[in-house]
Protein backbone atom coordinates (compact mmCIF):
# COMPACT_ATOMS: atom_id res chain seq x y z
CA UNK A 1 0.00 0.00 0.00
CA UNK A 2 1.09 3.58 -0.43
CA UNK A 3 -0.02 7.06 0.64
CA UNK A 4 -1.66 8.72 -2.33
CA UNK A 5 -2.90 12.02 -0.90
CA UNK A 6 -2.25 14.21 2.16
CA UNK A 7 -4.52 16.98 3.42
CA UNK A 8 -3.32 19.06 6.39
CA UNK A 9 -4.71 21.94 8.41
CA UNK A 10 -2.62 23.84 10.94
CA UNK A 11 0.19 21.27 11.03
CA UNK A 12 3.44 23.01 12.01
CA UNK A 13 4.56 25.16 9.01
CA UNK A 14 1.43 24.34 7.05
CA UNK A 15 -1.88 26.12 7.40
CA UNK A 16 -3.53 24.35 4.47
CA UNK A 17 -2.14 21.51 2.36
CA UNK A 18 -3.74 19.22 -0.22
CA UNK A 19 -1.17 17.29 -2.24
CA UNK A 20 -0.99 13.97 -4.08
CA UNK A 21 1.94 11.60 -3.69
CA UNK A 22 3.50 9.02 -6.00
CA UNK A 23 5.64 5.95 -5.31
CA UNK A 24 8.77 8.10 -5.23
CA UNK A 25 8.42 11.54 -3.68
CA UNK A 26 11.13 14.22 -3.72
CA UNK A 27 10.39 17.06 -1.29
CA UNK A 28 12.32 20.24 -2.08
CA UNK A 29 12.28 23.74 -0.68
CA UNK A 30 14.42 26.43 0.99
CA UNK A 31 15.94 26.00 4.43
CA UNK A 32 13.33 26.14 7.22
CA UNK A 33 10.45 25.72 4.76
CA UNK A 34 9.18 22.59 6.54
CA UNK A 35 10.60 19.56 4.72
CA UNK A 36 11.25 17.70 7.98
CA UNK A 37 7.89 18.82 9.35
CA UNK A 38 6.13 17.41 6.29
CA UNK A 39 7.83 14.05 6.82
CA UNK A 40 6.85 14.25 10.48
CA UNK A 41 3.15 13.93 9.61
CA UNK A 42 3.75 10.29 8.74
CA UNK A 43 5.96 9.72 11.77
CA UNK A 44 3.23 11.22 13.97
CA UNK A 45 0.66 8.69 12.74
CA UNK A 46 3.27 5.95 13.15
CA UNK A 47 3.91 7.09 16.75
CA UNK A 48 0.19 6.94 17.53
CA UNK A 49 -0.19 3.43 16.11
CA UNK A 50 3.02 1.80 17.38
CA UNK A 51 3.34 -0.30 20.53
CA UNK A 52 4.12 1.88 23.52
CA UNK A 53 2.97 4.95 21.65
CA UNK A 54 -0.49 6.47 21.41
CA UNK A 55 -1.82 9.96 20.86
CA UNK A 56 -0.60 11.52 24.10
CA UNK A 57 2.92 10.14 23.68
CA UNK A 58 3.08 11.25 20.03
CA UNK A 59 2.05 14.77 21.06
CA UNK A 60 4.45 14.80 24.05
CA UNK A 61 7.41 13.88 21.84
CA UNK A 62 6.70 17.03 19.83
CA UNK A 63 6.43 19.34 22.83
CA UNK A 64 2.64 19.47 23.09
CA UNK A 65 -0.11 20.45 20.68
CA UNK A 66 0.82 24.12 20.96
CA UNK A 67 4.16 23.26 19.31
CA UNK A 68 2.41 21.29 16.58
CA UNK A 69 -0.25 23.87 15.75
CA UNK A 70 0.65 26.21 12.89
CA UNK A 71 1.54 29.74 14.01
CA UNK A 72 -0.52 31.04 11.09
CA UNK A 73 -3.74 29.44 12.42
CA UNK A 74 -6.40 32.12 12.64
CA UNK A 75 -9.52 32.81 14.68
CA UNK A 76 -11.52 29.79 15.74
CA UNK A 77 -10.05 27.56 13.02
CA UNK A 78 -7.10 26.36 15.09
CA UNK A 79 -7.72 22.60 15.26
CA UNK A 80 -4.93 20.45 13.85
CA UNK A 81 -6.24 18.14 11.11
CA UNK A 82 -4.56 15.27 9.25
CA UNK A 83 -6.32 13.52 6.39
CA UNK A 84 -4.49 10.60 4.75
CA UNK A 85 -5.57 8.60 1.69
CA UNK A 86 -4.09 5.15 1.11
CA UNK A 87 -4.25 3.14 -2.12
CA UNK A 88 -3.51 -0.54 -2.47
CA UNK A 89 -1.53 -0.01 -5.68
CA UNK A 90 -0.65 3.08 -7.75
CA UNK A 91 -3.39 2.43 -10.29
CA UNK A 92 -6.11 1.39 -7.81
CA UNK A 93 -8.85 3.47 -6.27
CA UNK A 94 -8.81 4.60 -2.64
CA UNK A 95 -8.57 1.69 -0.19
CA UNK A 96 -8.37 3.53 3.14
CA UNK A 97 -8.80 7.07 4.39
CA UNK A 98 -7.96 8.26 7.90
CA UNK A 99 -9.02 11.73 9.07
CA UNK A 100 -8.33 13.09 12.56
CA UNK A 101 -8.90 16.50 14.13
CA UNK A 102 -7.18 17.54 17.37
CA UNK A 103 -7.55 20.29 19.94
CA UNK A 104 -6.32 20.48 23.53
CA UNK A 105 -7.70 20.61 27.04
CA UNK A 106 -5.93 22.43 29.84
CA UNK A 107 -2.82 24.55 29.70
CA UNK A 108 -0.56 26.53 31.92
CA UNK A 109 2.16 24.34 33.44
CA UNK A 110 4.19 22.17 31.11
CA UNK A 111 2.61 18.73 30.81
CA UNK A 112 -0.76 19.82 32.18
CA UNK A 113 -2.53 20.01 28.80
CA UNK A 114 -3.94 16.98 26.97
CA UNK A 115 -4.60 16.47 23.28
CA UNK A 116 -8.29 15.91 22.62
CA UNK A 117 -9.89 14.30 19.59
CA UNK A 118 -12.42 16.60 17.94
CA UNK A 119 -13.17 13.85 15.44
CA UNK A 120 -11.70 10.60 14.14
CA UNK A 121 -13.01 9.04 10.94
CA UNK A 122 -12.03 6.00 8.89
CA UNK A 123 -13.26 5.00 5.43
CA UNK A 124 -12.69 1.68 3.73
CA UNK A 125 -13.31 1.80 -0.03
CA UNK A 126 -15.36 4.99 0.49
CA UNK A 127 -17.55 3.42 3.19
CA UNK A 128 -17.43 5.25 6.54
CA UNK A 129 -16.64 2.59 9.17
CA UNK A 130 -15.59 4.81 12.11
CA UNK A 131 -17.15 8.13 13.07
CA UNK A 132 -16.17 9.73 16.34
CA UNK A 133 -17.20 11.24 18.66
CA UNK A 134 -19.86 8.61 19.22
CA UNK A 135 -22.32 8.15 22.08
CA UNK A 136 -19.67 6.43 24.23
CA UNK A 137 -17.30 9.38 23.83
CA UNK A 138 -20.03 11.80 24.83
CA UNK A 139 -20.75 9.82 28.00
CA UNK A 140 -17.05 9.65 28.93
CA UNK A 141 -15.03 12.68 27.82
CA UNK A 142 -11.73 11.06 28.82
CA UNK A 143 -12.08 8.61 25.93
CA UNK A 144 -11.39 11.52 23.60
CA UNK A 145 -7.78 11.46 24.79
CA UNK A 146 -7.24 8.17 22.95
CA UNK A 147 -7.57 7.32 19.29
CA UNK A 148 -9.13 4.09 18.10
CA UNK A 149 -6.08 3.81 15.85
CA UNK A 150 -3.90 2.98 18.87
CA UNK A 151 -6.29 0.51 20.52
CA UNK A 152 -6.37 -3.13 19.30
CA UNK A 153 -9.79 -3.59 20.88
CA UNK A 154 -11.18 -0.69 18.85
CA UNK A 155 -9.39 -0.88 15.49
CA UNK A 156 -10.43 -4.41 14.48
CA UNK A 157 -12.28 -3.14 11.40
CA UNK A 158 -9.27 -1.16 10.17
CA UNK A 159 -6.32 -2.95 11.75
CA UNK A 160 -4.71 -3.30 8.34
CA UNK A 161 -4.47 0.49 8.24
CA UNK A 162 -3.18 0.69 11.83
CA UNK A 163 -0.41 -1.80 11.02
CA UNK A 164 0.40 0.12 7.83
CA UNK A 165 0.99 3.30 9.85
CA UNK A 166 2.82 1.41 12.59
CA UNK A 167 5.42 0.06 10.14
CA UNK A 168 6.28 3.34 8.43
CA UNK A 169 10.08 3.58 8.55
CA UNK A 170 12.10 6.78 8.96
CA UNK A 171 15.86 6.94 8.44
CA UNK A 172 18.38 9.70 8.93
CA UNK A 173 21.64 7.79 9.39
CA UNK A 174 24.32 9.60 11.42
CA UNK A 175 27.67 7.79 10.96
CA UNK A 176 29.04 8.88 14.36
CA UNK A 177 26.17 7.07 16.10
CA UNK A 178 26.76 3.88 14.11
CA UNK A 179 30.43 3.94 15.10
CA UNK A 180 29.78 4.64 18.80
CA UNK A 181 26.27 3.37 19.61
CA UNK A 182 26.89 3.03 23.35
CA UNK A 183 27.55 6.75 23.62
CA UNK A 184 24.00 7.42 22.44
CA UNK A 185 22.09 4.84 24.48
CA UNK A 186 19.20 6.24 26.46
CA UNK A 187 18.92 9.33 24.27
CA UNK A 188 15.18 9.50 24.97
CA UNK A 189 13.82 7.89 21.82
CA UNK A 190 12.77 4.30 21.21
CA UNK A 191 13.09 4.92 17.50
CA UNK A 192 16.42 4.11 15.89
CA UNK A 193 16.34 6.36 12.86
CA UNK A 194 19.97 7.43 13.41
CA UNK A 195 21.30 3.88 12.98
CA UNK A 196 22.32 3.23 16.58
CA UNK A 197 21.11 -0.40 16.45
CA UNK A 198 21.68 -1.02 12.74
CA UNK A 199 24.10 -3.91 13.29
CA UNK A 200 21.96 -5.45 16.03
CA UNK A 201 19.06 -5.56 13.58
CA UNK A 202 21.25 -7.23 10.98
CA UNK A 203 22.48 -9.73 13.55
CA UNK A 204 18.90 -10.78 14.39
CA UNK A 205 18.27 -11.88 10.79
CA UNK A 206 18.70 -15.46 9.72
CA UNK A 207 22.25 -16.07 8.50
CA UNK A 208 21.08 -16.85 4.98
CA UNK A 209 19.03 -13.64 4.67
CA UNK A 210 21.77 -11.52 6.20
CA UNK A 211 24.48 -12.90 3.93
CA UNK A 212 22.27 -12.45 0.89
CA UNK A 213 21.52 -8.83 1.75
CA UNK A 214 25.14 -8.00 2.60
CA UNK A 215 26.26 -9.50 -0.71
CA UNK A 216 23.76 -7.32 -2.53
CA UNK A 217 24.94 -4.27 -0.56
CA UNK A 218 28.58 -5.13 -1.33
CA UNK A 219 27.84 -5.43 -5.05
CA UNK A 220 26.17 -2.02 -5.06
CA UNK A 221 28.86 -0.40 -2.89
CA UNK A 222 31.67 -1.49 -5.18
CA UNK A 223 30.46 1.03 -7.77
CA UNK A 224 31.12 3.80 -5.23
CA UNK A 225 33.93 2.18 -3.21
CA UNK A 226 35.87 0.06 -5.77
CA UNK A 227 38.39 -1.41 -3.31
CA UNK A 228 35.76 -2.87 -0.96
CA UNK A 229 35.12 -6.62 -0.85
CA UNK A 230 33.95 -9.40 1.51
CA UNK A 231 31.39 -7.39 3.49
CA UNK A 232 30.40 -9.45 6.53
CA UNK A 233 28.87 -9.06 10.00
CA UNK A 234 31.05 -10.49 12.76
CA UNK A 235 30.63 -10.51 16.55
CA UNK A 236 33.49 -9.65 18.88
CA UNK A 237 34.40 -11.43 22.14
CA UNK A 238 31.72 -9.42 23.98
CA UNK A 239 29.06 -10.54 21.52
CA UNK A 240 28.76 -7.10 19.89
CA UNK A 241 28.23 -7.24 16.10
CA UNK A 242 30.51 -5.26 13.80
CA UNK A 243 30.46 -4.78 10.06
CA UNK A 244 33.74 -5.81 8.48
CA UNK A 245 35.22 -5.67 5.01
CA UNK A 246 38.53 -5.96 3.21
CA UNK A 247 39.97 -2.98 1.36
CA UNK A 248 42.24 -4.02 -1.49
CA UNK A 249 45.34 -1.86 -1.97
CA UNK A 250 49.11 -2.32 -2.16
CA UNK A 251 49.14 -5.11 0.44
CA UNK A 252 48.92 -8.61 -1.10
CA UNK A 253 45.79 -9.55 0.86
CA UNK A 254 44.30 -6.13 1.48
CA UNK A 255 43.46 -4.73 4.92
CA UNK A 256 40.53 -5.73 7.11
CA UNK A 257 38.49 -2.83 8.49
CA UNK A 258 35.31 -2.38 10.51
CA UNK A 259 32.79 0.44 10.78
CA UNK A 260 35.21 2.61 12.79
CA UNK A 261 37.33 2.99 9.66
CA UNK A 262 34.45 3.30 7.18
CA UNK A 263 33.83 6.72 5.66
CA UNK A 264 30.65 8.63 6.51
CA UNK A 265 29.41 8.15 2.95
CA UNK A 266 29.98 4.38 3.06
CA UNK A 267 28.02 4.05 6.31
CA UNK A 268 25.14 6.15 4.98
CA UNK A 269 24.97 4.04 1.82
CA UNK A 270 24.97 0.83 3.84
CA UNK A 271 22.10 2.19 5.96
CA UNK A 272 20.15 3.21 2.84
CA UNK A 273 20.63 -0.14 1.08
CA UNK A 274 19.68 -2.01 4.24
CA UNK A 275 16.51 0.04 4.72
CA UNK A 276 15.46 -0.39 1.09
CA UNK A 277 15.67 -4.18 1.38
CA UNK A 278 13.62 -4.52 4.57
CA UNK A 279 9.95 -3.72 4.76
CA UNK A 280 7.15 -2.86 2.35
CA UNK A 281 5.61 0.15 4.08
CA UNK A 282 6.63 3.76 3.28
CA UNK A 283 10.26 4.66 3.85
CA UNK A 284 11.02 8.25 4.85
CA UNK A 285 14.52 9.53 4.07
CA UNK A 286 15.98 12.79 5.36
CA UNK A 287 18.50 14.29 2.92
CA UNK A 288 20.05 10.96 1.83
CA UNK A 289 22.69 12.85 -0.19
CA UNK A 290 24.66 13.93 2.89
CA UNK A 291 28.32 12.80 2.91
CA UNK A 292 28.05 11.29 -0.58
CA UNK A 293 30.08 12.11 -3.69
CA UNK A 294 28.14 13.98 -6.37
CA UNK A 295 28.52 11.04 -8.75
CA UNK A 296 26.82 8.73 -6.24
CA UNK A 297 24.13 11.31 -5.50
CA UNK A 298 23.24 11.47 -9.20
CA UNK A 299 22.52 7.74 -9.07
CA UNK A 300 20.30 7.77 -5.95
CA UNK A 301 17.00 8.26 -7.77
CA UNK A 302 17.79 5.36 -10.10
CA UNK A 303 18.99 3.19 -7.20
CA UNK A 304 15.71 3.77 -5.38
CA UNK A 305 13.74 2.95 -8.53
CA UNK A 306 15.66 -0.28 -9.13
CA UNK A 307 15.35 -1.40 -5.53
CA UNK A 308 11.63 -0.69 -5.61
CA UNK A 309 11.33 -2.96 -8.66
CA UNK A 310 13.13 -5.80 -6.86
CA UNK A 311 10.44 -6.16 -4.20
CA UNK A 312 7.23 -8.13 -4.62
CA UNK A 313 5.25 -5.00 -3.78
CA UNK A 314 6.76 -1.60 -4.52
CA UNK A 315 7.82 0.30 -1.41
CA UNK A 316 6.96 3.97 -1.40
CA UNK A 317 9.96 6.21 -0.73
CA UNK A 318 9.43 9.80 0.43
CA UNK A 319 12.60 11.86 0.77
CA UNK A 320 13.59 15.43 1.45
CA UNK A 321 16.52 16.96 -0.39
CA UNK A 322 18.44 20.15 -1.17
CA UNK A 323 20.58 18.41 -3.76
CA UNK A 324 20.93 19.63 -7.33
CA UNK A 325 22.81 16.42 -8.16
CA UNK A 326 20.03 14.17 -6.87
CA UNK A 327 17.39 15.93 -8.97
CA UNK A 328 19.64 16.18 -12.02
CA UNK A 329 18.02 13.07 -13.46
CA UNK A 330 15.54 13.16 -16.33
CA UNK A 331 14.02 9.92 -15.05
CA UNK A 332 12.34 11.94 -12.29
CA UNK A 333 8.92 13.17 -13.37
CA UNK A 334 7.20 16.37 -12.27
CA UNK A 335 4.52 14.25 -10.56
CA UNK A 336 7.19 12.95 -8.17
CA UNK A 337 8.38 16.37 -6.98
CA UNK A 338 6.75 18.26 -4.11
CA UNK A 339 7.75 21.93 -3.79
CA UNK A 340 7.52 23.83 -0.49
CA UNK A 341 7.24 27.60 -0.62
CA UNK A 342 7.38 29.51 2.70
CA UNK A 343 5.04 32.50 2.92
CA UNK A 344 5.21 35.40 5.36
CA UNK A 345 1.82 35.05 7.05
CA UNK A 346 0.00 32.08 5.52
CA UNK A 347 2.42 29.29 6.37
CA UNK A 348 4.25 27.16 3.82
CA UNK A 349 2.42 26.22 0.64
CA UNK A 350 2.87 22.75 -0.86
CA UNK A 351 2.50 22.04 -4.59
CA UNK A 352 3.07 19.19 -7.00
CA UNK A 353 5.63 20.36 -9.55
CA UNK A 354 3.32 19.05 -12.28
CA UNK A 355 0.68 21.60 -11.23
CA UNK A 356 3.02 24.57 -11.78
CA UNK A 357 2.92 25.76 -15.40
CA UNK A 358 6.33 27.45 -15.18
CA UNK A 359 8.04 24.20 -14.16
CA UNK A 360 6.13 22.15 -16.72
CA UNK A 361 7.26 24.54 -19.44
CA UNK A 362 10.89 24.30 -18.32
CA UNK A 363 10.78 20.51 -18.26
CA UNK A 364 9.09 20.39 -21.65
CA UNK A 365 11.92 22.56 -23.03
CA UNK A 366 14.42 19.84 -22.09
CA UNK A 367 15.73 21.06 -18.74
CA UNK A 368 16.36 18.52 -16.00
CA UNK A 369 14.23 18.58 -12.83
CA UNK A 370 17.20 20.13 -11.00
CA UNK A 371 17.50 22.97 -13.53
CA UNK A 372 13.75 23.60 -13.41
CA UNK A 373 13.14 23.30 -9.67
CA UNK A 374 16.22 24.21 -7.61
CA UNK A 375 16.39 27.90 -8.70
CA UNK A 376 12.74 28.33 -7.67
CA UNK A 377 13.44 26.99 -4.18
CA UNK A 378 16.41 29.23 -3.53
CA UNK A 379 15.90 31.96 -0.94
CA UNK A 380 15.58 35.30 -2.82
CA UNK A 381 18.52 36.99 -1.07
CA UNK A 382 20.78 33.98 -0.60
CA UNK A 383 23.46 35.42 -2.90
CA UNK A 384 23.80 38.36 -0.50
CA UNK A 385 24.78 36.03 2.36
CA UNK A 386 28.54 36.36 1.93
CA UNK A 387 28.37 40.10 1.22
CA UNK A 388 26.39 40.77 4.40
CA UNK A 389 28.79 38.65 6.41
CA UNK A 390 31.68 40.85 5.34
CA UNK A 391 29.88 44.12 6.18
Amino acid sequence: MYISRVVLKNWKNFQNVDVRLSERVFIVGPNASGKSNFLDVFRFLRDIARDGGGLQEAVRLRGGLSKIRCLSAKGKKTDVEIDIYVNETPDSSQLWRYHIGLTQRGGGAVGSSRAIIRFEKVWKQNELILDRPNSTDIDDEQLKEYTHLEQPTSNAKFRELAVFFKLIDYQHIIPQIIRSPLAFQGAGSVEDFYGRDLFKKMNKMSKKTRESQLKRIETALKHAVPHLKNLTLETDDAGIPHLQTIYEHWRPHGARQNEEQFSDGTLRLIGLFYAMQNGLNPLLLEEPELSLHSGVIQSLAEIIHLMQKRKAGKRQVILSTHSYDLLNNNGISADEIIILNPMDSEGTTVSNASSLEKIKALLDSGLSPAEAVIPLTMAPDVRQLSLNFLD
